[in-house]
């Protein structure tokens, strides 16, 4: 069916722009990863790209989601543009993610500034194209022409010269950026040695072909395969060979991920969300670029996504401790293909374990939980959900031929549903056991026996995760209508199995009365995950309550750190 076009940049136009550029890295993604020999022939290009746009697409969902649950018809450009880049920013992937993480923060900043129009015409897309392709190269430590970067600036002059509505102006900029990846090979001698162009660029001629979809209805003719007709002995089908990859002459640290890495380059990539001020990341950026390459940070008000190659991993995440705190770290080993999160070491290499769990978890004190469980940890922080790619990624780390997947929350089910059904088709067998709050997973987990048959493990903790009720205690953000009646921004809210069950103004009463509401029906093992926000004594104040109210029933607590609620409760 015809894309409907968009005669202006609206919410609508950043949602449908969203989808089209997800479908076309989706169906380019294989190709673009096998001509990814710059900076690393790593063949990760595409499906980092693919990642990041997945998270940014996410997030823009979720804001129209919110708003019809409000009662509105759609968000402002402002409210999408923002989550867009957020989105992207927090869900971003090696180094060509980052980058296109900072071109849509870029676009952002112009059309959500403080004197943005409610929707952009042609004049507001060349602006917003121009500032993002300047905020990219600004945000990369050592700019390299040939590379998305070149591909960027292209379509941004492109963009600039051209007159009429957004399709007009759209289509500029993709003619720009196509002309401009036909020269990266010329431009950059890794490229034109191994016969392909810039593996990061072409994915930005994908997203900006799904632009001028967006604004025009139909996808530009021609869009080109990644061997493409730029060259006379570019590869055309094929992963290109990582041991033909050599330093470029002349080449220093360089931008859409640093120097290619031969024998000499760094050793590891490393990633993280941090969260700090900008002087802070000023001297961090100082910090990272001499201990490594390929240094590329995006962000601002106060949340940064940090990508670095460096030799000494340690060393690059320690400055991130000391520039502030970040979290969702990754440190990628280029030799071995083996990727590290903070949770559970995966197995081997060269074996395969026989079972693992895979868990989704709402904050670092859980995390830590789930680990010493042996489970594979994912961490989902508030408004943060993690993307199907990071489940998928989850659950090869993990290294195993059978695999328990536990989503504990109800509105990833569907996305843990897409994971599993993409690593079934590698060949790991799956189950994804359908939990909706962590401390279900907590049940589940603790049941969890390898040694078992996998059936009659999974029968086992989907049994004990549905044999436990559960809640939480959370502050509203917003005045909502709810099952208890209506609630204002900043009331206490106490939630049985999702459902409002009790609004008020006391942390501790409302969770007691949760607490009788779920203990009255039964119970033998009550599970408090206390967030960080969470009053002092209100653990205790349960723990008593239970023990003098009702007999034989025992009360575990742990902390959960910065998950959201203030407090989950389970009762099994």
């Amino acid at each position: 069916m015809a894309q409907v076009p968009q005669t202006f940049f609206d919410a609508l136009a950043v949602r449908s722009w969203c989808g089209l550029a997800l479908d076309a890295l989706g169906r380019s993604r294989e190709e673009i990863d096998a001509i990814n020999v710059y900076p690393v022939a790593d063949g990760d290009t595409g499906t980092n790209l693919y990642l990041t746009l997945e998270s940014a697409t996410a997030a823009v969902e979720a804001v129209f989601d919110g708003h019809r649950a409000g009662g509105d018809r759609e968000p402002a450009l402002a409210d999408a543009v923002r989550a867009m880049a957020h989105g992207a920013l927090i869900g971003a992937r090696g180094n060509s993610g980052t980058i296109l993480a900072q071109l849509l923060r870029g676009m952002a900043q112009v059309l959500a500034g403080d004197e943005a129009p409610a929707h952009a015409d042609g004049e507001g897309l060349r602006n917003a194209l121009r500032h993002a392709a300047d905020s990219a190269r600004h945000a990369v430590a050592h700019p390299v022409e040939g590379t998305v970067l070149t591909v960027a600036s292209a379509a941004a002059d492109a963009a600039g010269a051209a007159e009429g509505d957004c399709g007009a102006v759209a289509r500029a900029a993709y003619d720009g950026a196509r002309a401009a990846l036909a020269e990266t090979p010329a431009r950059l001698a890794v490229l034109r040695r191994a016969g392909v162009v810039d593996a990061g660029g072409r994915g930005l001629v994908a997203v900006l072909a799904a632009l001028v979809e967006t604004f025009t209805g139909e996808a530009p003719r021609g869009l080109p395969a990644v061997g493409g007709p730029w060259t006379g002995s570019v590869r055309t089908t094929g992963p290109v060979p990582h041991a033909g990859v050599e330093r470029a002459e002349g080449l220093g640290e360089c931008a859409d991920g640093g120097a290619p890495h031969g024998a000499g380059g760094p050793a590891f990539e490393v990633i993280y969300l941090l969260e700090a001020d900008d002087d802070a990341v000023a001297r961090l950026r100082d910090r990272l670029d001499a201990l490594g390459d390929s240094l590329v940070v995006v962000g601002g008000d106060g949340l940064w996504n940090v990508h670095v190659h460096a030799d000494d991993a340690g060393a690059a995440v320690e400055a991130g401790v000391e520039a502030g705190r970040p979290y969702r770290i990754r440190i990628t080993h280029f030799g071995a293909e083996d990727v590290h999160t903070t949770g559970a070491e995966p197995a081997a290499r060269g074996e395969r374990a026989q079972r693992a769990v895979v868990a989704v978890v709402p904050g670092e004190g859980l995390a830590g939980l789930y680990t010493e469980a042996g489970a594979t940890t994912v961490l989902a922080r508030p408004g943060e959900p993690p993307a199907s790619g990071e489940l998928v990624q989850a659950v090869r780390r993990a290294h195993a031929r059978e695999v328990v997947l536990l989503p504990n929350d109800a509105d990833l089910r569907h996305t843990a549903a897409a994971a599993a059904e993409q690593v079934r088709a590698e060949g790991i067998r799956v189950a994804l056991i359908p939990t909706r709050s962590a401390v279900q997973g907590i049940a589940a987990l603790a049941v969890h026996e390898p040694e078992r048959r996998f059936d009659e493990d999974v029968v086992s903790m989907t049994s004990a995760a549905g044999a436990t009720r559960y809640a939480e205690v959370a502050v509203a953000e917003r005045q909502s209508w709810t099952m208890a009646g209506i609630c204002q921004a900043g009331d206490v809210l106490g939630l049985v199995d999702g459902d409002v069950a009790v609004i008020g103004q006391d942390v501790t009463a409302i969770a007691e009365a949760v607490l009788d509401r779920m203990l009255a029906a039964g119970g033998e093992l009550v599970t408090l995950v206390l967030g960080d926000d969470a009053p002092e004594a209100v653990a205790a104040h349960l723990e008593t309550r239970v023990r003098e109210g009702y007999l034989a029933v025992d009360t575990v607590v742990y902390h959960g750190g910065r998950q959201g609620a203030l407090l989950l409760i389970g009762v099994e």
